[in-house]
Protein backbone atom coordinates (compact mmCIF):
# COMPACT_ATOMS: atom_id res chain seq x y z
CA UNK A 1 0.00 0.00 0.00
CA UNK A 2 1.68 3.31 -0.44
CA UNK A 3 1.61 5.58 2.14
CA UNK A 4 0.04 9.53 1.54
CA UNK A 5 1.55 11.87 3.07
CA UNK A 6 0.33 15.82 3.22
CA UNK A 7 3.29 17.73 4.72
CA UNK A 8 7.04 19.11 3.99
CA UNK A 9 7.98 17.61 7.12
CA UNK A 10 6.33 14.52 6.86
CA UNK A 11 7.79 13.72 3.52
CA UNK A 12 10.71 14.29 4.47
CA UNK A 13 11.02 12.24 7.59
CA UNK A 14 10.37 9.46 5.19
CA UNK A 15 13.48 10.40 3.01
CA UNK A 16 15.81 11.10 6.23
CA UNK A 17 15.36 7.44 7.15
CA UNK A 18 15.59 5.89 3.55
CA UNK A 19 19.03 7.96 3.13
CA UNK A 20 20.49 6.79 6.86
CA UNK A 21 20.07 3.23 4.99
CA UNK A 22 21.89 4.26 2.29
CA UNK A 23 18.64 4.25 -0.23
CA UNK A 24 18.64 6.38 -3.49
CA UNK A 25 15.55 8.35 -3.53
CA UNK A 26 13.30 9.14 -6.97
CA UNK A 27 10.96 11.89 -7.11
CA UNK A 28 7.92 11.92 -9.85
CA UNK A 29 6.33 14.89 -9.84
CA UNK A 30 2.35 14.81 -11.28
CA UNK A 31 -0.52 16.80 -10.77
CA UNK A 32 -2.90 13.50 -10.42
CA UNK A 33 -5.44 12.02 -12.86
CA UNK A 34 -3.12 9.03 -13.12
CA UNK A 35 -3.18 7.40 -16.14
CA UNK A 36 -0.72 4.11 -17.57
CA UNK A 37 1.95 7.04 -19.06
CA UNK A 38 2.34 7.97 -15.55
CA UNK A 39 2.92 4.71 -13.96
CA UNK A 40 5.69 4.16 -16.76
CA UNK A 41 7.59 7.25 -15.31
CA UNK A 42 6.65 5.48 -12.12
CA UNK A 43 8.46 1.93 -13.08
CA UNK A 44 11.40 3.74 -14.35
CA UNK A 45 11.73 5.82 -10.96
CA UNK A 46 11.69 2.45 -9.26
CA UNK A 47 14.72 0.77 -11.79
CA UNK A 48 16.81 3.62 -11.12
CA UNK A 49 16.10 4.64 -7.16
CA UNK A 50 15.80 2.12 -4.19
CA UNK A 51 12.35 4.61 -3.07
CA UNK A 52 9.78 6.25 -5.15
CA UNK A 53 7.69 9.36 -4.30
CA UNK A 54 5.00 10.58 -6.50
CA UNK A 55 3.91 13.76 -5.77
CA UNK A 56 -0.05 14.69 -6.59
CA UNK A 57 -0.73 18.61 -7.22
CA UNK A 58 -2.77 20.27 -9.22
CA UNK A 59 -0.50 23.82 -9.28
CA UNK A 60 -2.51 26.72 -10.22
CA UNK A 61 0.70 28.72 -10.66
CA UNK A 62 0.50 27.05 -14.08
CA UNK A 63 -2.59 28.04 -14.98
CA UNK A 64 -3.94 31.39 -16.38
CA UNK A 65 -7.20 32.61 -15.09
CA UNK A 66 -9.09 31.73 -17.96
CA UNK A 67 -7.52 28.06 -18.22
CA UNK A 68 -9.19 25.09 -16.76
CA UNK A 69 -7.64 24.81 -13.39
CA UNK A 70 -10.80 24.37 -11.20
CA UNK A 71 -11.86 21.64 -13.88
CA UNK A 72 -8.71 19.72 -14.73
CA UNK A 73 -9.03 15.81 -13.27
CA UNK A 74 -8.85 14.95 -10.42
CA UNK A 75 -9.40 11.74 -8.27
CA UNK A 76 -6.76 11.25 -5.03
CA UNK A 77 -7.91 7.93 -4.17
CA UNK A 78 -7.81 6.25 -7.72
CA UNK A 79 -4.32 7.73 -7.44
CA UNK A 80 -3.65 6.00 -4.82
CA UNK A 81 -4.97 2.87 -6.01
CA UNK A 82 -2.66 3.17 -8.73
CA UNK A 83 0.55 3.67 -7.16
CA UNK A 84 -0.26 1.29 -5.11
CA UNK A 85 -0.83 -0.99 -7.64
CA UNK A 86 2.67 -0.49 -8.91
CA UNK A 87 4.39 -0.25 -5.48
CA UNK A 88 5.09 3.35 -5.33
CA UNK A 89 6.06 4.02 -2.07
CA UNK A 90 5.30 7.25 -1.02
CA UNK A 91 2.16 9.79 -2.55
CA UNK A 92 2.74 13.50 -1.40
CA UNK A 93 -0.30 15.28 -1.97
CA UNK A 94 -0.46 18.55 -0.27
CA UNK A 95 -2.52 21.57 -0.42
CA UNK A 96 -2.23 24.79 -1.71
CA UNK A 97 -1.37 25.97 1.41
CA UNK A 98 1.57 23.47 2.48
CA UNK A 99 2.87 24.59 -1.34
CA UNK A 100 2.65 28.55 -1.19
CA UNK A 101 2.10 29.94 2.25
CA UNK A 102 0.09 32.99 2.73
CA UNK A 103 2.72 35.86 0.84
CA UNK A 104 4.00 33.65 -0.91
CA UNK A 105 6.02 36.07 -3.29
CA UNK A 106 8.95 33.99 -5.77
CA UNK A 107 9.06 32.97 -8.90
CA UNK A 108 11.86 31.17 -11.12
CA UNK A 109 12.24 32.60 -14.70
CA UNK A 110 13.61 30.22 -17.24
CA UNK A 111 15.02 32.34 -20.08
CA UNK A 112 15.31 30.92 -23.77
CA UNK A 113 14.25 27.57 -23.76
CA UNK A 114 10.76 28.47 -22.21
CA UNK A 115 9.96 31.30 -24.57
CA UNK A 116 9.15 29.83 -27.63
CA UNK A 117 6.31 26.81 -28.16
CA UNK A 118 4.16 26.76 -24.90
CA UNK A 119 5.80 29.67 -23.55
CA UNK A 120 4.51 32.15 -26.50
CA UNK A 121 0.66 30.01 -26.55
CA UNK A 122 0.70 30.47 -22.53
CA UNK A 123 3.09 32.77 -21.41
CA UNK A 124 2.35 32.12 -17.15
CA UNK A 125 2.95 28.33 -17.77
CA UNK A 126 6.88 27.69 -17.72
CA UNK A 127 7.51 30.20 -14.73
CA UNK A 128 4.49 28.30 -12.18
CA UNK A 129 6.56 25.28 -13.88
CA UNK A 130 10.03 26.04 -12.50
CA UNK A 131 8.39 27.53 -9.52
CA UNK A 132 6.47 24.53 -8.19
CA UNK A 133 9.34 21.77 -9.67
CA UNK A 134 12.36 23.47 -7.37
CA UNK A 135 10.22 23.73 -4.52
CA UNK A 136 9.82 19.84 -4.60
CA UNK A 137 13.10 18.71 -5.54
CA UNK A 138 13.75 20.97 -2.86
CA UNK A 139 11.18 19.52 0.13
CA UNK A 140 12.00 15.91 -1.29
CA UNK A 141 15.69 16.48 -1.46
CA UNK A 142 15.58 13.58 -3.56
CA UNK A 143 18.59 11.82 -5.83
CA UNK A 144 16.85 11.38 -9.43
CA UNK A 145 13.46 13.10 -10.94
CA UNK A 146 11.57 11.54 -13.69
CA UNK A 147 9.81 13.35 -16.43
CA UNK A 148 7.90 12.42 -19.49
CA UNK A 149 9.29 13.45 -22.57
CA UNK A 150 5.40 14.24 -23.82
CA UNK A 151 5.89 17.27 -22.28
CA UNK A 152 9.31 17.96 -23.89
CA UNK A 153 9.46 21.77 -23.52
CA UNK A 154 8.96 21.43 -19.84
CA UNK A 155 12.11 18.59 -19.49
CA UNK A 156 14.41 20.92 -21.15
CA UNK A 157 13.17 23.81 -19.11
CA UNK A 158 13.33 21.56 -16.16
CA UNK A 159 17.09 20.60 -17.02
CA UNK A 160 17.89 24.16 -18.00
CA UNK A 161 16.52 25.15 -13.86
CA UNK A 162 18.62 22.27 -12.64
CA UNK A 163 21.67 23.05 -14.18
CA UNK A 164 21.24 26.57 -13.86
CA UNK A 165 20.87 26.35 -10.01
CA UNK A 166 23.10 23.37 -9.43
CA UNK A 167 20.48 21.51 -7.97
CA UNK A 168 22.20 18.10 -6.71
CA UNK A 169 19.71 15.87 -8.41
CA UNK A 170 19.56 13.95 -11.61
CA UNK A 171 16.80 14.20 -14.17
CA UNK A 172 15.35 11.48 -16.05
CA UNK A 173 13.36 11.72 -19.77
CA UNK A 174 11.09 8.80 -20.06
CA UNK A 175 9.73 8.62 -23.33
CA UNK A 176 6.30 9.33 -24.46
CA UNK A 177 3.71 6.21 -23.40
CA UNK A 178 1.34 6.13 -26.40
CA UNK A 179 -2.04 4.22 -26.62
CA UNK A 180 -2.32 1.09 -29.75
CA UNK A 181 -3.47 3.35 -32.51
CA UNK A 182 -0.69 6.42 -31.22
CA UNK A 183 -2.18 8.96 -29.22
CA UNK A 184 0.12 10.28 -26.43
CA UNK A 185 -1.26 9.64 -23.02
CA UNK A 186 -3.06 12.46 -21.43
CA UNK A 187 -4.65 13.45 -18.19
CA UNK A 188 -6.70 15.62 -20.81
CA UNK A 189 -7.84 12.89 -23.35
CA UNK A 190 -10.53 12.37 -20.94
CA UNK A 191 -11.82 15.81 -22.10
CA UNK A 192 -12.95 14.07 -25.84
CA UNK A 193 -15.50 12.85 -27.11
CA UNK A 194 -15.74 9.33 -28.92
CA UNK A 195 -16.08 11.32 -32.49
CA UNK A 196 -13.30 13.20 -30.72
CA UNK A 197 -11.03 10.81 -29.72
CA UNK A 198 -11.29 8.70 -32.64
CA UNK A 199 -9.90 11.84 -35.12
CA UNK A 200 -7.64 12.78 -32.10
CA UNK A 201 -5.24 9.87 -33.77
CA UNK A 202 -4.84 12.68 -36.42
CA UNK A 203 -2.13 14.31 -34.42
CA UNK A 204 0.58 11.68 -34.34
CA UNK A 205 -0.07 10.37 -37.78
CA UNK A 206 0.81 14.21 -38.91
CA UNK A 207 4.16 14.84 -37.04
CA UNK A 208 5.32 11.20 -37.64
CA UNK A 209 4.91 11.71 -41.20
CA UNK A 210 6.52 15.43 -41.00
CA UNK A 211 9.56 14.30 -39.34
CA UNK A 212 10.17 11.54 -41.83
CA UNK A 213 9.70 13.94 -44.60
CA UNK A 214 12.29 16.33 -42.55
CA UNK A 215 14.56 13.07 -42.19
CA UNK A 216 14.44 12.21 -45.22
CA UNK A 217 16.18 15.67 -46.36
CA UNK A 218 12.41 17.25 -46.97
CA UNK A 219 12.18 21.24 -46.27
CA UNK A 220 10.93 22.01 -42.88
CA UNK A 221 8.22 24.72 -43.70
CA UNK A 222 7.06 22.09 -46.25
CA UNK A 223 6.66 19.23 -43.97
CA UNK A 224 5.56 21.79 -41.00
CA UNK A 225 2.63 22.76 -43.57
CA UNK A 226 1.55 19.57 -44.24
CA UNK A 227 1.37 18.14 -40.81
CA UNK A 228 -0.92 21.64 -40.22
CA UNK A 229 -3.25 20.98 -43.16
CA UNK A 230 -3.89 17.35 -42.62
CA UNK A 231 -5.19 17.89 -38.81
CA UNK A 232 -7.24 20.62 -39.96
CA UNK A 233 -8.60 18.31 -42.58
CA UNK A 234 -9.04 15.78 -39.66
CA UNK A 235 -11.35 18.07 -37.39
CA UNK A 236 -9.18 20.01 -35.35
CA UNK A 237 -9.33 23.71 -35.24
CA UNK A 238 -6.47 26.01 -33.96
CA UNK A 239 -2.84 24.37 -34.61
CA UNK A 240 -1.15 27.27 -31.78
CA UNK A 241 2.34 25.57 -33.11
CA UNK A 242 3.56 22.98 -35.53
CA UNK A 243 7.54 23.46 -35.97
CA UNK A 244 10.53 21.80 -35.92
CA UNK A 245 13.06 22.76 -33.45
CA UNK A 246 16.59 21.77 -32.30
CA UNK A 247 15.94 19.22 -29.51
CA UNK A 248 18.23 20.31 -26.87
CA UNK A 249 17.14 24.30 -27.15
CA UNK A 250 14.98 24.66 -28.94
CA UNK A 251 16.17 27.34 -31.25
CA UNK A 252 14.07 27.81 -34.99
CA UNK A 253 15.50 25.14 -37.45
CA UNK A 254 14.63 25.72 -41.29
CA UNK A 255 13.05 26.45 -43.51
CA UNK A 256 15.38 24.41 -45.79
CA UNK A 257 16.02 20.83 -45.23
CA UNK A 258 17.31 19.82 -41.66
CA UNK A 259 20.82 19.18 -42.16
CA UNK A 260 23.13 17.46 -39.49
CA UNK A 261 21.21 19.73 -36.39
CA UNK A 262 18.93 17.07 -34.23
CA UNK A 263 15.52 18.28 -34.34
CA UNK A 264 12.47 17.53 -32.69
CA UNK A 265 9.30 18.26 -34.02
CA UNK A 266 6.40 20.23 -31.77
CA UNK A 267 2.76 20.73 -31.56
CA UNK A 268 -0.17 22.00 -29.91
CA UNK A 269 -3.82 21.71 -31.39
CA UNK A 270 -7.21 22.19 -30.70
CA UNK A 271 -9.79 18.87 -31.08
CA UNK A 272 -12.99 21.01 -29.95
CA UNK A 273 -12.73 22.03 -26.46
CA UNK A 274 -9.35 20.11 -25.92
CA UNK A 275 -5.78 21.38 -26.29
CA UNK A 276 -3.57 18.57 -27.56
CA UNK A 277 0.24 18.70 -27.88
CA UNK A 278 2.85 16.01 -28.62
CA UNK A 279 6.42 15.93 -30.27
CA UNK A 280 8.41 13.45 -31.64
CA UNK A 281 12.25 13.28 -32.84
CA UNK A 282 13.20 13.99 -36.39
CA UNK A 283 15.55 10.38 -37.02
Amino acid sequence: MTQIVRTVAEMREHVRAWKAAGQRVALVPTMGALHEGHLTLIRLAQRNADRVIATVFVNPKQFAPHEDFDAYPRGEAMDAEKLASVGCDLMFAPNGAEMYAPGFATAITVSGVSEPLEGAARPQFFGGVATVVAKLFIQSQADVAVFGEKDYQQLQVVKRMTRDLDIPIEIIGAPTARAEDGLALSSRNAYLSAEERAAAVALPTAIKAAAAAVAAGGRIDEAEQAATAALKAAGFGQVDYMEVREASDLSRLGPGPIGQADGRILVAAWLGRTRLIDNMAVI
